[in-house]
């Protein structure tokens, strides 16, 4: 059974997706504040107790995130901004609300297309007729056509010019991005080869430093040993010496009777 406030997500999920289905003006506010209060509300589910399975919590961070997208979309400048936004929403699969037959989120994704569409065709049609792309030889050619075949020629020129003008400058930008990638991957190999030398160098430095402190080493044994001799005999003779003296003293001068 829901929690509480997994209830009061659905009824403001829904509630949403009903404000995004409708045509809304510049002032329209609320959408964004309800968005903001079910990422409040879906971020208190995950830590709830009583969460929903890992697939339902899944479905609501996908519609979630689909009106954070619009919304997003929305905020663009021109109508074709906005068309290629919204063909990268993911809508959600599942109705919000048991009356539903098709997912309110996948309505609402139609809508916005068919309306950023119809916004970028009306803007193409505003540059179309404005007379750029078109030649005086276009013009003299159209003027025996009927008036609904020139404007069908005047909106099919624009288009493909607009078209024209976004695959130049998609192929410019992908051009910049290669030669972007090229310049940071040999940046990225000369730093890399730097590394390896410095590497080299501090290996081959510490071959030699290790090969001066076995040589020191053992002279530092050999003498220690030299002096470990030495010691030992003059101990010796200091032994000696000391007994023979004994000795001696003894027999010169015997014991008082």
């Amino acid at each position: 059974m829901a929690s509480r406030l997994e209830i009061n997500f659905i009824r403001l999920l829904s509630r949403c997706e009903s404000i995004a289905s409708e045509k809304r003006g510049e002032t329209e506010w609320r959408l964004e504040k309800y968005v903001g209060a079910l990422e409040e509300m879906l971020v208190a589910l995950r830590k709830s107790l009583s969460k929903p399975t890992p697939e339902v919590l899944t479905e609501y961070t996908r519609k979630v995130d689909f009106l954070k997208g619009l919304l997003e979309a929305e905020k663009l400048s021109s109508a074709t901004e906005k068309a290629l936004a919204n063909q990268f929403l993911a809508p959600g699969r599942t109705p919000t609300i048991a009356n539903e037959r098709m997912p309110a989120s996948k309505t609402v994704h139609m809508q916005t297309k068919a309306r950023c569409t119809g916004e970028m065709r009306d803007e193409l049609l505003g540059t179309g007729l404005s007379g750029k792309g078109t030649s005086e030889t276009d013009l003299r050619n159209r003027r025996g056509l009927p008036l609904d075949e020139r404007q069908s020629a005047a909106e099919l020129e624009a288009v493909m010019q607009h078209h024209h003008n976004l695959q130049e400058k998609l192929a410019e930008d992908m051009l910049n991005l290669a030669r972007n990638l090229k310049n940071n991957t040999l940046a990225a190999q000369n730093i890399i080869k730097q590394d390896n030398q410095t590497l080299s160098q501090s290996m081959r430095q510490a071959d030699l430093n290790f090969e001066k402190l076995k040589t020191e080493s053992e002279r530092l044994e050999q003498h220690t040993k030299k002096s470990v001799n030495w010691l030992l005999w003059l101990m010796l003779i200091l032994v000696s010496f000391t007994f023979i003296s004994m000795i001696l003293f003894i027999r010169i001068f015997p014991r008082l009777r």
